[in-house]
């Protein structure tokens, strides 16, 4: 990875993207629980959002020690990631007033999930980070799974859960949670190995 401030900025961005919508999702999971095993689950959900929120803020804190690169791609990438998130936001919309109108509103946290994934593959692209096409269609498999093959509801012990949400709302917590982590350390373990070229001229 390139030791510029657009990538340390770029990659902090990211990361704190990941915590906030990976705990966004965590709360989807804890709903779903009913109440079982509160509060610590709840209270491991902020803890590791509350970590990677911490790791891209001092990203975003590092980057102003990275040398700046100008590039006549930056104002393409903010075009094209302000177009995709404006389409992401607009079919979210789009499919929770159409969930809404057809009384089938448990299927919009599936439906969600499958836009959000979609919505990594031209990331992906854009960013050139490849990690963002497995996330995507890990999203999109965990959604799919979740709308057609889980049950409803199941038991734990004497306490029922709606699975569904559960499943979901865990799964995409994970992923999302999982994306930032590799995206953090990848930068550290670059600063690193940069240091250590340094340090020890070959």
């Amino acid at each position: 990875m390139m030791q510029t401030r657009e990538a340390y900025r770029g990659t902090g961005i990211g990361v704190i993207f990941m915590a906030f919508f990976g705990t966004l999702w965590a709360g989807i999971g804890v709903m779903g629980l009913q109440e079982w095993g509160f509060p610590y689950v709840e209270l491991a959900a902020i803890l590791v959002g509350l970590m990677l929120l911490i790791g891209g803020i001092s990203l975003l804190h590092a980057a102003h020690e990275m040398p700046q690169q100008i590039t006549g791609n930056l104002k393409r990438i903010r075009f094209w990631f302000n177009i995709v998130f404006i389409a992401e936001g607009l079919l979210i919309g789009a499919a929770i007033a159409i969930c809404n109108a057809a009384n089938q509103t448990e299927l919009i946290p599936g439906v969600i999930a499958i836009i959000v994934g979609i919505h990594f593959l031209p990331l992906a692209s854009l960013f050139q980070i490849k990690l963002y096409y497995f996330t995507g269609v890990i999203l999109c498999f965990l959604a799919l799974m979740t709308l057609l093959v889980a049950p409803s509801t199941i038991m734990l012990g004497d306490h029922e859960i709606t699975a569904k949400l559960s499943l979901l709302g865990f799964g995409c917590a994970l992923t999302l949670w999982t994306t930032g982590l590799t995206l953090w350390l990848r930068v550290k373990n670059a600063k690193r190995a940069v240091v250590h070229s340094k340090d020890h001229p070959s």
